[in-house]
Formats: structure tokens, sequence, C-alpha cells
């Protein structure tokens, strides 16, 4: 390890949810003393084990200043206290929360049989994840454009410059569990053209115009149609997309990322837009519920996919 880690000897998960990888460390009295620089360590691709996320799985009563949560939400008797790969502080991540619910089923800390749910802390609010089969669906809260006004007269409000592709892109800027910027591309030949290999963050050379505060994650999709369900009749959108997350790069699947560009893929639509979406992204296929009104002050948007366990590492 490139860094004296607070985590040598202590036992870590390794898992992923459509290849967006995390590794899980299991610390229910939140016993362990970890630092960003840590999380760091064990995240780097080269000089550590590797992931693209870190979660301590930790009971809500024993996370410093948790009390408050877990007095407001005492089902929420687990938090998921998340972190980016560089070690900073993470809200929530709709994957990373998948791979959660599956790790607390998996180890007995909470088992949840098919069909049935559980609610989780997160600095993002509670969130409640619902078993169905092999598959984990999180209700990951509502969804909200960053610039409203310019946003409904033009359907975009950002100017993106992506390397690789020419001039610049029209986008729509999404909330939901962090800030998003969703650029609609033509076909999928641009799609593969959007330069992001070495690409650490969704900063420069990526250009925005205006340029989001606090950063932003870059989504890039091509709509390929919509299918009818089998089982409800209902249409599904079908879109094939890329990420590049803030503090990461560029991500095989992004949860939040994929709710994001379902509500933008709803708003382009207009009257009469799918329902649910179908979104390819290089690690996977992920179910996105939008509702009818994603925009909507009581709506919620529903994610859903795989989580898988791939094997446990002890720190050296």
């Amino acid at each position: 390890m490139p860094h004296s880690t607070g985590l040598r000897g202590r036992e870590l998960i390794k898992g992923h949810a459509t290849l967006n990888d995390f590794l899980m460390l299991v610390d229910p009295g939140c016993e362990v003393a970890i630092s960003g620089a840590d999380i760091a360590a064990v995240c780097d691709r080269h000089r550590g084990i590797g992931a693209d996320g870190f979660v301590r799985v930790v009971r809500t009563t024993a996370l410093p200043g948790g009390g408050s949560f877990a007095a407001s939400v005492p089902e929420a008797e687990w938090f998921m206290d998340y972190y980016r790969a560089d070690g900073t502080v993470a809200e929530m991540s709709g994957n990373a929360a998948r791979l959660f619910a599956h790790v607390l089923d998996h180890e007995g800390l909470c088992p949840i049989a098919d069909g049935e749910s559980v609610t989780i802390g997160t600095r993002g609010g509670a969130r409640t994840i619902t078993r169905l089969g092999e598959l984990w669906t999180v209700d990951m809260g509502p969804a909200r454009l960053a610039s409203p006004e310019e946003a409904e007269d033009e359907d975009w409000d950002t100017a993106v410059v992506v390397p690789g592709l020419d001039g610049p892109r029209a986008a729509l800027s999404v909330e939901i569990s962090g800030p998003h910027t969703v650029v609609a591309l033509g076909e999928e030949g641009e799609l593969e053209a959007a330069a992001f290999a070495g690409l650490t963050d969704s900063a420069a050379p990526v250009a925005y115009d205006p340029a989001p505060e606090a950063g932003t994650n870059l989504e890039l999709v091509v709509p390929l149609g919509e299918e009818v369900d089998p089982d409800t009749q209902s249409s599904v959108g079908i879109a094939r997309m890329r990420v590049l997350e803030r503090g990461v790069g560029e991500s095989l699947s992004y949860g939040a990322g994929c709710c994001a560009v379902a509500v933008a893929l709803h708003a382009w639509t207009g009257p009469g837009a799918p329902e649910d979406y179908r979104l390819l992204v290089p690690g996977g296929e992920i179910g996105v519920h939008v509702g009818a009104d994603p925009l909507g002050e009581d709506s919620s948007v529903l994610l859903t996919g795989p989580a898988t366990i791939t094997g446990r590492i002890t720190v050296a």
C-alpha cells in the first residue's frame, strides 16, 4: 500500500453492481478509525486493491452524529457510510446501495426475503431497497432540474464541450443524489468517439457553460427508441449511455447517472413519454422507473439492477 492505512489487517468485501465496484467494510459499531487517505489507498487500482468507491456498513446509532437520524428514521438500523475512490465523502450511490443491501442479507446482518424491503440511512436521506429475486430496486428519491426556468423554455440549460466530439453540445442539468449534466447524442458512433480515457474527473478538458459551481457528473446518451413490455404492454424507453463520474472518471455503471438520464429523456420526449427506461451501460443493463411526472413534488425515481459479491480481501 502507498499509505500506512488504518485498514491494515481488516477484511474487506469486494463486490460490484453492473461492474461499478466497491470495497465494503462491515463495521457495525464504527470501531475502525479510517481517513480519506486510507480509503484512497485501498481504492487505488495500481497500488491498492482497486474500487470505484468505499462503503462502511455501520449501525446508524453507532455512527458519530447518527443519533438524530436514528431517532427520526428508527427503521433505518443500518447506515451506508459512503466515500468516493479519492476518499472524499459522498451522499449516495444507487449501485452501492444495491450492493449494501446484498451484503446485509448475505452476511446475516439483516436477512431480506424476496419481495421484502429494507430502509437504510445515507447522507442523502433514508432510502428503501426492495429485493426482487436476484435484482434490487432502490428508491432514489425525487429528481429536479438544476435550472428549471431555462430548461423548461429550451429543454437544455448548459453547453458542454466533450473531448472527441465536435463543437459544444446542448445539455440538461438534473439533480438526483448529486448534480448531473446530460447530453443527448445522435448516434452510437458519437458515443464511442467521446474521449474519456485517462480523465479522472468531469472537469477540464471537458468544458461547461455555465460552469457548475460544485462540479458535476457528465452523462452522454443515445436514445434507441422504445419497446413494449410484454407483461404490462406499456412502452419502455431504450438508450445506450456512458458516464464520466465526478471524483472517479469514466464508470462502467452509475446508478444516479442512469436515473438522471431517464429523467432527461422523459423531459425531452414530453407528453406520453415512457414511465420506464432500459439503459445499456458498459457494465450491463439498468432499469429506471420515473413515473408519469418524475419532476413532481411527491415523485420518486426507482433504480433496479443486480449486485454481486466477488470476494474477500484482508488488507496487508
